[in-house]
């Protein structure tokens, strides 16, 4: 038994990846077990704010949860495992869906600071690929399919969940960068020809991971400002995704 599903008061449903800025979502977790990162092997030691690294384990209305607090992204260099065993481990642990969440910039005018978006689909312009390297066939296949990297039945309940609220919530396309370094204008202009719809420095290797071990993923972006080129103040370090 691995350290996250020892500790856990119930092995978890579901996994929770909490973006920069995200994270007091873990205050909804009933009967919470907090335990630090640096408890759990092979998981990262944040050096962004707004990641506490620790994962907080217990219930959300009713359904056991695990809940990361922090990630580890490309631009912080190191090993790569820094991203992938989280996941595993969540999976190991007994996790059949993966939601993530993270802060990104926006492409389209109409869909400003403050906004939520479900991601449909994304595109990976970090030029790396988390399962580059020596494949562990029995944790998943050597060429995972990413066809439904978002998983359809999984967005129509977060968009049910969405509209029970009064919650708006839009769809469209990450795109993923490496960082750390915001984009360009001219980026920006040719993410949009792209067809993205948002720019971030996370999740998509997380989804790529997760797809590869059989969880089930949906994502959700909270929109913190538009992109470079797309207003007159320029982005902050504290817009870290």
């Amino acid at each position: 038994m691995n350290e996250l599903a020892r500790r856990a008061p119930a092995p978890p449903r579901v996994g929770i990846v909490l973006g920069s800025g995200l994270g007091a979502v873990a205050d909804a977790v009933e009967d919470a077990v907090r335990v630090s990162y640096e408890e759990l092997p092979g998981f990262p030691r944040p050096t962004v704010a707004g990641h506490a690294g620790s994962a907080v384990l217990g219930r959300i209305s009713g359904v056991p949860v695990a809940v990361l607090q922090g990630r580890a992204h490309v631009y912080e260099g190191g090993d790569m495992n820094l991203i992938r065993t989280p996941i595993r481990m969540l999976r190991a642990a007994g996790a059949e869906i993966l939601v993530l969440t993270n802060a990104a910039g926006s492409l389209r005018a109409e869909v400003g600071a403050g906004s939520l978006m479900a991601i449909t689909d994304h595109i990976n312009m970090t030029g790396v690929n988390v399962l580059a390297g020596p494949n562990d066939d029995t944790i998943g296949p050597r060429f995972p399919s990413l066809r439904d990297a978002y998983d359809p039945e999984l967005h129509t309940r977060l968009h049910a969940a969405a509209d029970a609220i009064g919650v708006a919530l839009h769809d469209g396309v990450y795109l993923a960068v490496g960082g750390p370094s915001f984009e360009t204008p001219a980026e920006i202009r040719a993410f949009r020809t792209m067809g993205a719809d948002a720019v971030g420095m996370s999740t998509v290797h997380e989804t790529i991971v997760a797809r590869h071990c059989g969880l089930r993923v949906t994502a959700v972006s909270a929109i913190s400002n538009l992109a470079e080129g797309m207003q007159d103040e320029p982005p902050r370090a504290t817009w870290r995704r």
